[in-house]
């Protein structure tokens, strides 16, 4: 069993107390630190940072703290705490970008129907609050499914490190391309070559479609995996030191 690395210890550490504290406390830190849509009332630029220090619920710290540990620390070892930490959090942060400019894209192609059918904005910010309208405007030029849409998108807000995990994981597979990893739903052990692009593969297509289960940011962790992929491979490229 792998030995737990400094860095690793401390970030699993500030997750705990971050999802222990509001408990006791009695206290939602939601609005204060989970990423919110941009133009919603309660987002922050730092929410890049907070939200990966928050979880949805037991399973949901559980996994991606697990996640952390097992796939980061081989990488902590191998690369030292400083740049493992540079690499959690651009991860991290690249992820939360990326996921906004997804949903910012989707918000925007709804949001546009709404301009168009003669609506302002104080009226749609308005309505997307409500959560629902009576507006025959509205009504008559979108969709229940879109109205579902853009209203998630805009009130949703996003918690967890799975997008920073995501990129380690994606930075193990490069180094340890021929390590045995299992599936909970298929037990059977895959070359980490072949696992971690099923996954991002899955996440893809679940964050394309509408198949996926839950409340999921799948282009969170498809965001945290493309920043991994390309600062591990610049790292293996030009072959840095530990620092």
């Amino acid at each position: 069993m792998n030995q737990i690395t400094d860095a690793i210890k401390h970030i699993i550490i500030i997750n705990v107390i971050v999802f222990i504290a509001p408990q006791l406390l009695q206290t939602d830190f939601t609005n204060i630190l989970a990423l919110h849509f941009p133009k919603n009332e309660h987002f922050g630029f730092w929410q890049y940072v907070t939200h990966m220090f928050m979880h949805g619920g037991f399973a949901h710290i559980l996994f991606n703290m697990y996640g952390l540990w097992a796939f980061g620390t081989p990488l902590e070892q191998m690369w030292g705490k400083n740049k493992f930490i540079f690499f959690y959090f651009s991860a991290g942060i690249g992820a939360g970008l990326i996921y906004t400019l997804v949903n910012y894209y989707q918000f925007n192609s709804i949001y546009e129907l709404f301009i168009n059918a003669g609506l302002t904005n104080d009226e749609i910010i308005s309505i997307l609050k409500a959560g629902s309208t009576t507006d025959y405007r509205v009504t008559t030029a979108i969709t229940q499914l879109q109205f579902e849409k853009i209203f998630s998108l805009y009130n949703a807000p996003a918690v967890g490190a799975s997008g920073a995990v995501y990129g380690v994981l994606v930075a193990f597979g490069m180094y340890f391309k021929d390590a045995k990893l299992a599936l909970i739903f298929f037990p059977v052990p895959i070359a980490a070559k072949y696992f971690i692009p099923i996954m991002i593969l899955g996440d893809l297509f679940f964050g394309m479609t509408k198949y996926s289960v839950g409340n999921i940011a799948h282009f969170a962790h498809i965001g945290g995996a493309i920043i991994g992929f390309l600062l591990a491979f610049y790292w293996k490229k030009n072959h840095f030191k530990t620092i």
